[in-house]
């Protein structure tokens, strides 16, 4: 069980300057904030604000954990046949306070509110609205991994709480075990003014979209990217070198047409989707089943963007989000 401990006091705060971070167990010194699913910010770590996280008792900010399925091998000793990441937990402490009990009242209520807003169905579907946990580090660098409310929203219930502090300790479930880089990674090719190859004299055209290229992907594991095409264009076909995976989207066998100039469409890869600039659905475009919407591993990966029907102003932008192992 963690254990809750009286607030750190700190030197005053100088006014208009960013509050300072604390030293959370498992990532050290940064500063932290919650983001409720509605997009408001709550600050937890400005020791003078109403509400902070208690450093003591954090947990769950580490490595993901993962679940080994293995076998005993003839020999002695086991054969690992599968690892799977599990959901992540994560326990947090937070004390609330208010300079009347009226106060504290509003900023407990609003608080709490802010965490079991998670539980709410989502507008995508989903059975609940995940919230954000962004952990920024004193070089600007930022990650965040969502989060749902468990459990803990509860005060100590020891005398003198209650009146104008509290505390609680909170358990967040994240769906998703792994951190992700606020800033996105993006690769851009295009392609320049076409030529005559023959006129004036023999002559070859920009070209960077169709071609062979390298993406570099600094995180820990996999990253599932987005690929917005701008057209002109008729057929995209992406292909991963080293494992010879492969997509092609026919714009034309949509019933869509041709990717006129400036029409844009995107790929994700997870979830599998395609949506036009107007939000037309093209996924039938897909060459499906041979169609393999693939991942980027960590480091360097040699990939093909192939465009047909490409012309000036034709553009290929991959868009992803490093993903990390820890905070």
């Amino acid at each position: 069980m963690p254990l809750i401990t009286a607030p750190v006091v700190t030197p005053e705060q100088p006014p208009g300057e960013v509050p300072p971070p604390i030293e959370i167990p498992e990532i050290g010194y940064a500063s932290i904030t919650y983001i409720d699913p509605t997009g408001q910010r709550w600050p937890m770590t400005d020791l003078d604000g109403d509400w902070y996280t208690l450093a003591e008792g954090v947990s769950g900010l580490g490595a993901t954990r993962y679940l080994l399925a293995s076998d005993p091998h003839p020999r002695g000793g086991t054969r690992v046949r599968h690892v799977q990441p599990q959901a992540r937990t994560i326990v947090w402490p937070v004390l609330v306070k208010g300079t009347d009990h009226m106060a504290f009242t509003r900023n407990w209520r609003d608080v709490g509110g802010a965490f079991l807003r998670t539980l709410r169905p989502g507008p995508d579907g989903r059975p609940v609205s995940p919230g954000v946990l962004e952990v920024a580090r004193p070089d600007g660098t930022a990650r965040r991994i969502e989060v749902v409310y468990d459990s803990g929203w509860d005060g100590r219930g020891q005398a003198a709480t209650g009146i104008t502090w509290d505390s609680a300790v909170l358990t967040l479930v994240c769906e998703d075990p792994y951190w992700v880089d606020v800033v996105p990674q993006s690769v851009h090719r295009e392609t320049g003014a076409q030529v005559d190859y023959l006129a004036p004299y023999p002559s070859v055209s920009s070209s960077q979209v169709l071609g062979a290229t390298s993406v570099v992907n600094p995180g820990d594991v996999d990253v599932w990217p987005a690929w917005t095409v701008t057209g002109p264009a008729t057929a995209i076909t992406f292909t991963r070198e080293d494992t010879g995976d492969a997509f092609t989207l026919d714009v034309t066998a949509t019933g869509h047409g041709p990717l006129l100039e400036g029409e844009t469409v995107t790929i994700s890869t997870d979830p599998p989707r395609v949506r036009s600039g107007t939000g037309e659905n093209l996924v039938s475009g897909l060459n499906w089943p041979a169609a393999v919407l693939w991942s980027i591993p960590p480091g360097e990966t040699p990939v093909t963007f192939q465009l047909d029907g490409a012309d000036a102003g034709s553009a290929v932008d991959l868009t992803y989000h490093p993903r990390y192992d820890t905070a």
